[in-house]
């Protein structure tokens, strides 16, 4: 059954939906039984470790591998195209090559401190580490780079020979209108530089993967956010059919974007464990994770807005150049242009991106990538124009915020979800000062995102068992973000039956139907419409033999837990229709193929933030975020509020404490970990309240359901800088705001 043929949803007919449960894995994962990747153990399991360059830039001269073959328990170092084992000659291994530049697996030139030069394989992780120390690699540094801004200039080192100009691709330009014009007779003009820092994901769990082959065929258990294009890629790159490769992610420790595609260690643990005929186990370690496994692209955004006498924006022209890193990667884009087109309504509109190759790690889509970085430049300029405007900075934005998709000429899925998320926040009063001196103000920001876009198709199955409950299968994955409890109450309020007699298999390519990545916050809207079409059509086929047995049509049926109801008062258990029904099993399949064609699905939020400033030392507590997320029908209030507290809290991090310190210099990170890395900590986080909306978008899908990954973050920056602009007095323009930064300019507010 295809979603389209789904009937609306309606609050009056839901019983389960918008309510709080507890989470389907919840018992497993606080017993230590729930499995993540670094758990899984085969027999004969062998542990991988990478040898990596020291430097931004450098050729690999040679490397001797003698002195790690000869420690007990080294099995093999990959080293280019070949496999040296010990007491063996060295043979071909067939590494595929990487990155959209089609990079050698092995670097022969390294290009960022990080990068892969050599695969160490031994018995034991400890026995691998020892031995990536004894591998002696001979280096010829080349000039580097680590400022996307230099890159791109003059005179800069060159990164990759065939792109002199550092550009990783063609500037990507958009216009419409006539911006210069707009600009020239406006009332009012911002013109600034924002810049926004590297911030890296830092998930619980990092990369990684466990490669076992039996015989032409491989299982892989690791960590990411998209089984199917795991399979489909690294079949594509061994060369071997997809139905070879299983690729399994039980639990997901996190992703935030980065776990879309295989890396590097899931491509070598199943070519060395091909090559060894062993398992073989490859997980980053914490510096692995902060050098070469992704990050957030660092910003330069130079702004424009321009308003006219009435309030109105009349323009914006944004000039972009993004740190792209060393190489390219797949997986979701990052759009840093997206905000500056959709959001206000505005008929002259530029922007103009460079994506700039630099001596750094690759970057890769980031919880929202491009619109949390856009947001803080754009939300700033529009805080700081609101009052030679001649208006409120609420009020300012709820005069601009757009009604309809500009780019594609659309009206929005659900038009009145920012103005209601302004409005409430609005209401809201501010917390009162503090009595120790700090400076206290509050201010908001809002964001637009493409939450309530779905990635078709999405695929389940639904089968009764013998006992009445039921069995949903996708390969989709649960991230952590509760997929499996979100898709069994689906399910379990289409069926009328409790949410605990719904089992929700997910992350097999082998056990469920195809089913799109975990990105861009497409789960939701994907699969839940999916979902409940096979629930739909289960049901559908239940009752057609119900209303057999109970002699009535099967519109007078409904189910009350276990037993099938008639609108006379008969009924009949679940479980005995279908032991009666034997050996037929009652089995369905739903599919979310179609897309809106008559509107713009979107989403947007606002946040309100309070922060006090200490003007004695320039540090910045935030008091109180309140998010207001326009995610659609909420199914499970408990997820989607643990989504809020995550999302507002990576914009905390991106907002005072995160960035990804280089040495100018030796462009090399001295201390690439938590200890030089500041993600927030229990005491840099606030009250967080998720102001909910709850509006269905019916417009969107016939669940009325978006999603909420990415929307939390997006705003929470932008409204942070907005506070401290509001409570120093002074616009900084530059990610994070850092106590030296704060301190002097309120040192020179004060002495002027």
């Amino acid at each position: 059954m295809k979603s389209a043929e789904l009937d609306p949803w309606h609050d009056r007919d839901l019983s389960l939906v918008g309510d709080r449960t507890i989470r389907t894995e919840a018992v497993d994962k606080v017993r230590g039984r729930a499995t993540f990747t670094a758990d899984v153990r085969r027999p004969r399991q062998t542990y991988g470790e990478f040898v990596r360059s020291p430097h931004p830039h450098a050729r690999v001269v040679d490397v001797d591998v003698d002195a790690a073959l000869g420690i007990d328990g080294v099995l093999a170092v990959f080293v280019g195209d070949r496999c040296h084992r010990p007491g063996e000659p060295p043979t071909q291994a067939s590494f595929p090559n990487w990155y959209g530049e089609s990079a050698p697996f092995f670097a022969e030139t390294a290009r960022f401190c990080g990068d892969e030069v050599a695969l160490v394989v031994a018995v034991d992780r400890a026995t691998a580490r020892r031995a990536t120390s004894a591998v002696t690699v001979e280096w010829e540094p080349l000039p580097h780079v680590i400022d996307p801004v230099a890159a791109v200039g003059d005179g800069a080192p060159v990164v990759h020979a065939d792109r002199p100009d550092n550009l990783a691709e063609e500037p990507d330009e958009y216009e419409r209108g006539d911006v210069d014009g707009a600009i020239a007779g406006a009332a009012h003009v911002v013109r600034r530089t924002y810049v926004t820092p590297t911030q890296v994901h830092n998930a619980l769990e990092s990369h990684g993967a466990v490669a076992e082959w039996n015989g032409d065929g491989v299982v892989v258990w690791t960590s990411t956010q998209g089984v199917n294009d795991v399979r489909e890629i690294l079949a594509d790159a061994i060369e071997i059919p997809f139905n070879r490769v299983r690729v399994v992610a039980e639990h997901v420790g996190g992703g935030f974007g980065a776990k879309q595609v295989p890396w590097k260690p899931t491509v070598a643990a199943v070519v060395a464990a091909r090559h060894l005929d062993r398992p073989v186990m490859v997980m980053n370690d914490r510096r692995a994770e902060n050098l070469a496994a992704g990050k957030r692209n660092a910003t330069v955004q130079t702004v424009t807005v321009a308003a006219d006498t009435d309030g109105r924006i009349v323009a914006i022209d944004a000039d972009i150049v993004t740190d792209h890193g060393a190489y390219s990667t797949s997986g979701e884009a990052s759009a840093v242009d997206g905000s500056y087109q959709y959001l206000y309504d505005c008929a002259s509109v530029r922007t103009r991106t460079r994506r700039a190759h630099t001596n750094t790690g690759p970057a890769v889509a980031f919880r929202a990538p491009g619109f949390v970085e856009a947001a803080f430049a754009l939300e700033s300029a529009v805080d700081e124009l609101a009052a030679p405007a001649g208006h409120d900075p609420v009020e300012f934005r709820r005069r601009n915020v757009a009604r309809v998709d500009q780019v594609d000429d659309l009206p929005w899925s659900s038009p009145d979800a920012l103005t209601t998320a302004i409005d409430r926040l609005s209401s809201i009063e501010p917390l009162p000062p503090t009595d120790d001196g700090r400076l206290c103000a509050s201010a908001i920001a809002v964001c637009d995102w493409m939450a309530a876009t779905a990635m078709p198709p999405g695929t389940a199955w639904a089968e009764f068992n013998a006992d009445g409950s039921v069995h949903i299968a996708t390969s989709a994955q649960d991230i952590g973000t509760g997929t499996r409890t979100m898709l069994a109450m689906v399910a379990a309020e289409e069926l009328g039956i409790p949410v605990d007699k719904i089992r929700v298999t997910v992350g097999d390519t082998a056990v469920g139907p195809p089913a799109p990545t975990s990105a861009g916050s497409t789960t939701t809207p994907t699969m839940a419409p999916a979902v409940r079409a096979a629930a739909a059509e289960l049901k559908a086929r239940l009752f057609a033999h119900a209303a057999q047995h109970l002699r009535t049509a099967a519109d007078q049926l409904a189910i009350d837990d276990d037993r099938i109801v008639a609108a006379s008062g008969e009924d009949l258990g679940v479980a005995d229709l279908l032991e009666a029904i034997s050996p037929e099993t009652l089995r369905s399949s739903g599919e979310r193929v179609e897309q809106p064609t008559d509107v713009s699905p979107r989403a947007q939020a606002a946040a309100l933030a309070d922060v006090a400033v200490d003007p004695s030392t320039g540090q910045v507590s935030v008091r109180r975020l309140v998010v207001a997320p326009d995610c659609g029908r909420i199914i499970d209030r408990r997820l989607v509020d643990s989504q809020v507290i995550g999302g507002a809290t990576q914009g905390i991090g991106f907002a005072l404490t995160e960035q990804q310190p280089f040495d100018p210099e030796l462009g090399v990170r001295p201390h690439a970990g938590l200890e030089s890395y500041l993600v927030p900590t229990i005491g840099d986080i606030p009250e967080i309240v998720h102001e909910a909306l709850d509006i269905a978008d019916l417009a969107a899908n016939p669940l009325g359901v978006k999603g909420i990954g990415e929307l939390p973050l997006i705003p929470v920056p932008a409204a942070i800088a907005n506070a401290v602009a509001r409570a120093t007095g002074h616009r900084f323009t530059e990610l994070p705001l850092d106590r030296a930064s704060i301190l002097a300019a309120t040192v020179t507010e004060e002495r002027s």
